[in-house]
């Protein structure tokens, strides 16, 4: 399966051009990776990212400003961003495209020139239509997938089991994110069936954000689900309003525990 991979030595094949041979021949021609991050620059997460990526490519021979030049963008999780360094991405011609997020991989594939794409953090590639299947995905893209988007409606059947009373569900979502819109109809689907009612909390901004929580606090009985589209930008302050309302919780991915004796949120 495409994400049990090494993620290097599959990006290196994501560029057929670039075997072993074929660079001892070519000495020290520079290769250059354009990277989209759906992250700010200044997130805690940043360092760490490139960190990684950087260390993963030097162990396999791949120097910063000797044989390789990577050029990075990021773009927040906002859509309208990623459309925009997108363009000026493949504008500058790169070798392979590393793109991290579902918005990303979406604008790198409607710029108009083709470029070999490694995605991350990526829901449902095969849902979303990035791949043909996950065993041959086909065209200009490949890289990890998170779950599918079926696993979404597990989430509801989680947070009912951890709060049995809960007969209402607000599910935090970025509406201009197709992972975020697939999420939601899995699991509204599975709503009616556990005696739950759903409702979507969009998530452009974080005046939105709090304004929607603390509208839907006001009514018992309720709880929080985070799609994996939502979980990225505002995930600290999403925490933060799910344990001053007491409102039980559960998180595409795992949410930051910072200060707090006993996390009371459950994630996957």
């Amino acid at each position: 399966m495409i994400r049990r991979r090494e993620f290097i030595t599959l990006l290196g094949g994501a560029a057929a051009a670039w075997p072993l041979a074929a660079r001892a021949q070519q000495g020290e021609q520079v290769r250059r990776i354009g990277v989209l991050m759906n992250v700010a620059a200044d997130d805690p997460e940043a360092p760490a990212r490139v960190g990684a990526f950087s260390q993963g490519l030097a162990e396999l021979g791949w120097t910063i400003g000797r044989n390789v030049r990577i050029d990075y963008r990021w773009y927040a999780g906002n859509a309208d961003a990623a459309g925009k360094y997108a363009a000026e991405l493949v504008a500058l011609a790169p070798d392979v495209m590393l793109a991290s997020g579902t918005l990303g991989v979406t604008a790198i594939q409607q710029v108009a020139r083709p470029v070999p794409i490694v995605f991350t953090l990526v829901a449902d590639p095969v849902g979303a239509g990035f791949v043909n299947s996950l065993a041959r995905p086909g065209g200009n893209a490949t890289g990890f997938m998170l779950f599918e988007y079926s696993l979404s409606a597990k989430w509801l059947e989680l947070l009912k089991e951890i709060a049995p009373r809960m007969t209402r569900a607000a599910v935090l979502r970025d509406q201009t994110n197709p992972s975020g819109t697939a999420q939601f109809g899995a699991i509204q689907a599975l709503a009616p069936s556990l005696g739950v009612q759903v409702s979507p909390i969009n998530v452009r901004n974080a005046n939105e954000i709090e304004s929607g929580i603390a509208t839907f606090a006001r009514t018992p009985d309720g709880g929080l689900i985070i799609t994996g589209a939502a979980a990225t930008v505002h995930r600290h302050l999403i925490t933060k309003l799910a344990a001053q309302y007491k409102l039980p919780a559960i998180y595409s991915n795992q949410p930051p525990f910072r200060r707090r004796r006993r996390p009371s949120l459950l994630r996957t």
